[in-house]
């Protein structure tokens, strides 16, 4: 069974996939993404980037109907959407951070390329891409892959920030995001790096230790909207951003990478392409639990300061790169 159902309270749609529980164990000696003459959706001689039609999507492009569960208040929709993996190489142990220039150009293009699909399509709201890597956030395939989702909506967090932004628009005619980017920039004790194109950094606001944003330093509402040159200083930071990550405790660091959109039904002028990082450690041997203030009620209680992880950050980036 796949459906979407309406939450009025929060005025969000929550996609109910029970067929995904019945996923299959993968064998530990076999790989769906690694070529081989049993794996007919990858290509027999090899690939580099790859995109690959998720086996149990969440969202389909051809939904069965909802059950008959609807109320008066109670609202149901067909789960239509798209949910695509991308592949990063065809080498099962492969690490993002290991992989040359020309490479992450490609998976940046390929990124780009998925998200004008989706636009593409009328009855998409949204397009997310994102990254979870490590056992401590549910990974079972260590193959080097991330997910790109079509939503028939607009998420709540995307909207909320969406309509934020719009306001500060509307107030002063400008951006919020350039604005913060600018005293970023300008105080600069959480700058991790940066480069023509974009810029890292924990935010003055971050709610997680280790938090890193990546925004573009030029105004832009979309992948589709960069140019070549940008998307391929988008793939390089990404890799470098996992490699600092890498090299903060010299083992594979485990993190969400959320790639931020403006919605596909506009919001380009108010709204500025970032991403996200949400690693779940705080330190070498401790996970970090969003509890109850932050899954409950929402309100998230950092117990770092920001400019002392960035500066450890910091030295993690020039470890990483061969700089000391």
């Amino acid at each position: 069974m796949a459906e979407l159902r309406y939450n009025p309270i929060s005025k969000d749609w929550v996609m109910v996939a029970s067929h995904r529980q019945n996923r299959p164990q993968m064998p530990k000696d076999w790989c769906p993404f690694c070529p081989g003459p049993d794996n007919a959706k990858v290509p027999s001689e090899g690939y580099e980037v790859l995109r690959y039609m998720n086996d149990f999507p969440a969202l389909q492009q051809a939904p069965p109907e909802p059950d008959d569960v609807e109320t008066g208040l109670f609202k149901t929709a067909p789960a239509y959407g798209r949910c695509e993996v991308v592949l990063y190489s065809d080498q099962h142990r492969a690490q993002l951070k290991d992989l040359p220039d020309a490479h992450v150009h490609k998976l940046a293009h390929l990124w780009q390329d998925c998200f004008c699909d989706m636009k593409r399509d009328p009855k998409l709201e949204y397009c997310f891409i994102f990254e979870n890597r490590g056992d401590v956030v549910g990974v079972t395939m260590p193959h080097p892959h991330g997910q790109v989702y079509g939503y028939p909506f607009v998420p709540q967090k995307i909207r909320d920030e969406s309509a934020n932004a719009r306001d500060y628009y509307d107030e002063t005619g400008r951006c919020l995001f350039c604005d913060c980017l600018k005293d970023e920039l300008e105080d600069g004790r959480r700058i991790i790096f940066q480069n023509e194109s974009f810029v890292v950094y924990v935010p003055f606001f971050s709610p997680i230790t280790y938090g890193v944003h990546i925004t573009a330093r030029r105004h832009l509402g979309d992948l589709s909207q960069m140019t070549d040159g940008e998307l391929e200083q988008l793939g390089e930071t990404v890799r470098d951003v996992a490699g600092m990550y890498d090299s903060l405790f010299d083992r594979p660091f485990p993190y969400m990478m959320c790639m931020h959109n403006a919605p596909l039904n506009g919001g380009q002028d108010s709204y500025h392409f970032h991403i996200e990082f949400f690693p779940p450690m705080r330190s070498a041997e401790k996970q970090q639990f969003f509890a109850s203030s932050e899954t409950g009620a929402g309100a998230w209680c950092n117990p770092t300061r920001p400019e002392e992880k960035a500066a450890e950050l910091q030295a993690a980036y020039r470890k990483f790169k061969g700089m000391d």
